[in-house]
Order: structure tokens, then sequence, then C-alpha cells
């Protein structure tokens, strides 16, 4: 996979598959796959496995490792696959190379997670997982704390494909893109559907998504707004998503995949609780107003029938 055509899908929709447990608490691997397939089918550009909403650090390693191999074999070459990796740079690259051999186009770096890990470091330990794979890194930065000649070095690597930037710091990104004009960097909301359009106006493309695990149309028509510059028309499609993507905040956002998953359950899908330290559950009046946010959008019904 050449890193200008991932670098294409990523100016598209990345997105987050979730991972199915089983009432044991073992990760369900057809059903996973089942959802990936779907996905794919439904037309999204790229799907991330072992993302966030993937559920990536609650996973044994060997279970990112097999939900990047599953994510690979059910997208069938319908849509790119990119991994998930992390943690350690050893155990980062390690996966990375592992998720190459089972046919993953692509590698995602989660954000370094040491309380200690100083900003500059941090880039450091992108670029080292960049030289040492042999499939194009997308950089996922979810803070504001690395500065702009440090993720100008990340941003512009050869082998960086783009940098999936969650800070809604928009004078960074602002100072990023201004900075890298006419140069290799990709910049890519990672903040989903409701921040696409602001990234839009500062010159970002695509942007990441979880709702695509439930209504890919939707996300699809965000994005196909955009692509063609109408904002007025991405507004209200935003605007029919925002109940579901508020409700995913709470708790710190310790809801995010929850809402998701119960979601997916409402549509007919028992895809299992959320790990801890996730939410494992909503309550009755937030399961209430989800049921009414989904089946505003006629996809209760539609699944019933």
């Amino acid at each position: 996979m050449t890193n200008d055509k991932v670098r294409r899908a990523l100016r598209g929709i990345s997105g987050v598959h979730v991972t199915a447990w089983k009432a044991d608490g073992e990760a369900d691997w057809a059903l996973t796959g089942k959802i990936v397939r779907r996905i794919a089918e439904a037309g999204i550009h790229n799907i991330v496995s072992a993302g966030n909403t993937g559920e990536f650090y609650p996973m044994t390693t060997a279970e990112v490792e097999r939900s990047h191999a599953t994510a690979a074999e059910a997208a069938a070459g319908k849509a790119l696959v990119t991994a998930g990796i992390g943690r350690s740079l050893r155990e980062a690259v390690a996966t990375g190379k592992l998720a190459a051999a089972a046919g993953c186009d692509a590698a995602m770096v989660h954000h370094p997670l040491d309380p200690f890990a100083a900003p500059q470091s941090q880039a450091d330990y992108i670029l080292a997982i960049a030289e040492a794979l042999t499939i194009p890194l997308v950089a996922y930065i979810r803070s504001d704390a690395i500065g702009v000649k440090d993720l100008i070095r990340v941003a512009t690597h050869p082998n960086v494909a783009g940098v999936k930037f969650a800070s809604n710091n928009m004078m960074l990104l602002a100072d990023c893109v201004r900075e890298t004009e006419g140069s290799s960097a990709n910049w890519i909301c990672g903040l989903a559907e409701g921040w696409a359009a602001p990234f839009y106006a500062l010159g970002a493309r695509g942007f990441t998504s979880g709702l695509i695990n439930v209504a890919p149309e939707r996300s699809l028509a965000v994005w196909r707004a955009l692509e063609a510059g109408d904002y007025d028309t991405a507004r209200r499609e935003v605007d029919a998503i925002a109940g579901f993507e508020k409700l995913r905040t709470k708790y710190g956002n310790g809801a995010n995949v929850t809402v998701v998953k119960e979601a997916l359950g409402l549509l007919g899908t028992d895809v299992g609780p959320v790990r801890l330290p996730g939410l494992p559950e909503l309550n009755e009046a937030e399961r209430a107003e989800l049921r009414g946010i989904v089946s505003s959008w006629g996809a209760v019904k539609a699944a019933a029938e």
C-alpha cells in the first residue's frame, strides 16, 4: 500500500470499529468481523482497528493483534484498514509489524500517555515508530502540549501519511497548517463529525468517526457536504447527530464507547458492555434518551422490520 493511497483514504472518513465481547467477557471475533464488513460495505474509506472506540487500552496485546487480523480479513479490500498501536516503543513497533503481516494497510500510533513524557520526546516516539515500520503511519495527537516545530517534524516525515489532530486548539492547528503549506503534511480532524467543519475551514481534510458503527450514511452525508464546500448542509447533518455525540461526552468522555455499543444493541446487534475503566452501561434515563435519538433517525424501526 503506497503512502499516497493511504493519504487519500485519510481525507475521507476514518471509522473506528467497536470490539464485541461475549457474555463471559472474551472477544467475539466473528461478530467483530461482521461489524467491520458492514462498515466497509457502507463505503467508509478507512477502518481503524483497535482505536479508542475499539477499546484499545482495556485490551491485551494479543487481543489488539487479533483485532487487526480480524479487521483486515473482514474488510476484504473494500476499505483500507489501519491498525491502532501504542504503549511502549518496542510493543508499538512489534505490533505494527505484525499488523502489516496480517494485511493491514497502515498503522495509527496512539498518543503516548506516560505522565512524564516530554513534548519533544513524544514526537521522537512517533518518529521512531515511523522509521521502524514498512507501512505508512498515522500520528494520533490528543494534546496541544507538543509545539508547532515538533508537530511539523512528525507531519512531514516521509512515512507519516497523516496527523489525526484530536485537540480543539484551533490556533495550534492553524499554525500547523500554515507552516506546512506546500509540504507532504496531511492534517485530519480527529474529533469526529461535530468538529469537522471548523477543521475543514482551516485546511484539514477528512475526519474520524465512531458513529459509523451505527449510522455510516450520516457520517458520509457530513463528509460529502464538506467536500462540496456546502457548510449549510454539513451543519444540518451535524445537528441531526448532535444529541448522540453529546451523550457520548458524559462522564469526561467515559460514555463515548458505551453510547455506540448500546445504540448497536438497540439496532439488534448485542456487542456486550464496555470494559473497565470505561462506563460499562448507561442508566435507564440515558438509555431512554439514546433510544429517542436513534428512533428519530428511523433506525430502530428499520432494524425491527
